[in-house]
């Protein structure tokens, strides 16, 4: 976690929260960047913690990341998720499935646990739990 996570932040109900996580997943699903991004603080850090791989910045390493995951697949879907809540700290992990299809049509499944940092109506830190190949690098 960095400095910029103690500094106040206005507290989202498990309801907002819920929708900023899922309008998350469904701006990577459509491969919009631009609203992709829109979902991060500009000093966002982003994790694959289970793999040792570590973006800084939304306008860089996220970007940069994200860009990747978008020529690396034809299709992207998330869901079936579920999500716990911790209201006070204003976090949230989710528990979901993932779809990744290949340029030449191969289905790929996996099982992730995101872990969520909010400061705001925004994230400040991610931390991905991926089963499988990263397919995030």
């Amino acid at each position: 976690m960095n400095a910029a996570d103690s500094s106040p932040k206005a507290a989202l109900d498990p309801v907002a929260m819920q929708a900023l996580v899922e309008r998350y997943f469904a701006a990577v699903d459509r491969k919009d960047l631009v609203a992709t991004l829109a979902c991060f603080a500009p000093d966002a850090r982003f994790g694959i913690a289970n793999h040792g791989v570590f973006y800084e910045g939304r306008d860089s390493g996220l970007r940069g990341m994200f860009e990747r995951l978008n020529g690396r697949y034809a299709r992207v879907w998330h869901g079936d998720f579920d999500h716990v809540f911790d209201l006070p700290a204003q976090r949230v992990a989710s528990r979901f499935r993932v779809e990744n299809t290949t340029h030449e049509g191969q289905l790929l499944h996996k099982s992730n646990c995101n872990f969520f940092w909010l400061r705001g109506a925004v994230f400040s830190q991610v931390l991905v739990y991926m089963s499988g190949d990263n397919s995030l690098s």
